[in-house]
C-alpha cells in the first residue's frame, strides 16, 4: 500500500492523514517534528520561526558593577561603592548578566577605601587632609580687581598673605582702592623678593596716572600692592595690583582718591601735567644724600631739574586758561623761570659750596606755597603735602 504524499500549501489535510513521525536518535525520538525539506532550505521552507534571531546577543553588563568599580578606583564614597558591588553580584547571579569581575573589583577597592577613611577619621588625618586641600586651593587662587574698585581685606590689613578680598563701594569705608595693575612676564616663578621689587617700582610710577593731584591724597595714605604667590603663579597668575591704603593700622579710607581725566576738567588736567614734568625730574635725585659724596651726580640732577622747569613754564604759557586763572598762572610761570636759572647754575657749579648756594635759592622758588594761588583759581587742592625734610627729596616739590 502506498502512502499518499503530504498535502501541499493549498491542499487541506484529510481525515485519514497519518500522524507525523519523529526521527529516532540515539537517545530516543526527537521531541521536535521535522518540517518538509528538513534543514536543506527547500522551496517553501522557513527555517527560523518569527521572533528568533540567528545571531547570538551577549548578556548585558550590570550597571551597578560598573558604578562600584568607578567609585572604588576614585576612592570616592567607598561605602556606597561597596554596597553597589555586593548588590551587583546578586543581580548578576539572578539575571545572568555579565560584570562579575567589575563588581568584585569595585567591592574590594571600595572596601579598602572605606578602611582607610575610617583610619583617617579615627586618627585625625581626615581633618589634616582637608586643611591641606583647602590650603592648596587657596595657594592657587587669584584675586581679580579692576582699576577704581575698592575692597576690604581679611582682618583689615594690607600686609602678609591674603587669598581673598571683599569688593565694597568706594563711597563708604574700605581698606584699599585699586589704582593700577600690570602683568609680570611668564616663565618660572622669579621669587618673592624679585616680584616685590618689581611691584614696588612699577606701582610708585603708576600712581600719578590715577591720582594726578598729589596734594589731594591724604598724608596717611601710601602705596601697597597685591602680588602672585608661588602657588598662584603655578596656576597662571601674573597680575600685580597696585593699591592705595591707610598707613595707620586699623584705619580705613573713605571716598575715592581718583582724580584723573575722568574726574577733572581740561584746565586742571593741563596744570597737573605740567607739574608732573618737574616731579619726574625731582625723582631722579642721586642716591648719595650729600653733595660732597657725589658732586657730578648732583650736578647732572640739577641739569635735569633746570630743563624740566623750562618745559613746565612753556606748558603753562601754551594753555588757554580761564580769565580768572590767567594772572596767577602767568606769575607762577615767571617764578619757574627764575628757579630754572638757579638750578642751571647749580648744574655748572665747580664745588659743593657753589652748588648749595644755587640749589637753596632754586628750591625756595619752587616751594609748594608759591603754587597755592594758581591752584585755588583752578579749583584744585590747596594744602601742600608735608615735606620729608630730606635734601634732594621730591616730597613737597609738586607745584
Amino acid at each position: 500500500m502506498s502512502i499518499p504524499p503530504p498535502p501541499g500549501p493549498h491542499q487541506p489535510q484529510g481525515p485519514f492523514q497519518p500522524p507525523p513521525s519523529y526521527p529516532q536518535g540515539p537517545y530516543g525520538p526527537s521531541p521536535y517534528p521535522q518540517q518538509p525539506g528538513g534543514n536543506l532550505g527547500l522551496p517553501g521552507y522557513q527555517p527560523w520561526t518569527q521572533g528568533y534571531s540567528p545571531y547570538n546577543h551577549p548578556a548585558p553588563v550590570n550597571g551597578l558593577a560598573i558604578a562600584s568599580l568607578v567609585l572604588g578606583v576614585l576612592c570616592f564614597l567607598p561605602g556606597v561603592g561597596l554596597v553597589l558591588g555586593l548588590v551587583a553580584l546578586r543581580q548578576i547571579r539572578r539575571r545572568g548578566e555579565r560584570g562579575t569581575g567589575l563588581a568584585v573589583g569595585g567591592s574590594v577597592l571600595s572596601g579598602v577605601g572605606l578602611v582607610l577613611w575610617v583610619l583617617l577619621v579615627a586618627t585625625g588625618g581626615a581633618s589634616e587632609l582637608w586643611e591641606g586641600f583647602k590650603e592648596g586651593a587657596r595657594d592657587g587662587a587669584t584675586i581679580s580687581l579692576a582699576e577704581g574698585e575698592c575692597f576690604d581685606a581679611p582682618g583689615g590689613g594690607l600686609s602678609g598673605v591674603t587669598h581673598d578680598v571683599d569688593k565694597v563701594s568706594c563711597a563708604g569705608a574700605h581698606d584699599g582702592e585699586v589704582f593700577a595693575s600690570f602683568r609680570l612676564p611668564g616663565g618660572a616663578y622669579p621669587g618673592h623678593g624679585s616680584v616685590t621689587e618689581t611691584a614696588d617700582e612699577r606701582c610708585w610710577g603708576l600712581q600719578d596716572g590715577y591720582a594726578m593731584d598729589g596734594w589731594a591724597v591724604p598724608q596717611d595714605v601710601d602705596v601697597y600692592y597685591l602680588t602672585p604667590t608661588e602657588g598662584s603663579w603655578a596656576a597662571g597668575d601674573r597680575e600685580v595690583t597696585c593699591v592705595f591704603g591707610n598707613t595707620t593700622e586699623g584705619e580705613d579710607l573713605t571716598g575715592s582718591l581718583r582724580n584723573d581725566e575722568t574726574v577733572l576738567d581740561a584746565d586742571q588736567v593741563a596744570y597737573l601735567k605740567a607739574a608732573h614734568v618737574l616731579n619726574a625730574a625731582m625723582d631722579t635725585a642721586p642716591d648719595e644724600e650729600y653733595v660732597e659724596d657725589d658732586l657730578p651726580g648732583h650736578k647732572a640732577w640739577a641739569g635735569r631739574v633746570s630743563a624740566a622747569l623750562g618745559e613746565q613754564a612753556r606748558m603753562l604759557r601754551a594753555h588757554d586758561w580761564p580769565a580768572g586763572s590767567r594772572g596767577s598762572l602767568a606769575a607762577l610761570a615767571r617764578e619757574l623761570d627764575k628757579a630754572r636759572a638757579e638750578w642751571a647754575k647749580a648744574a655748572r657749579a665747580k664745588d659743593a659750596d657753589t652748588f648749595y648756594e644755587h640749589y637753596d635759592t632754586g628750591s625756595e622758588l619752587i616751594d609748594p606755597s608759591r603754587a597755592v594761588t594758581a591752584r585755588e583759581s583752578l579749583g584744585l587742592a590747596t594744602t601742600p603735602p608735608a615735606a620729608s625734610g630730606e635734601e634732594g627729596s621730591d616730597a613737597g616739590m609738586q607745584v
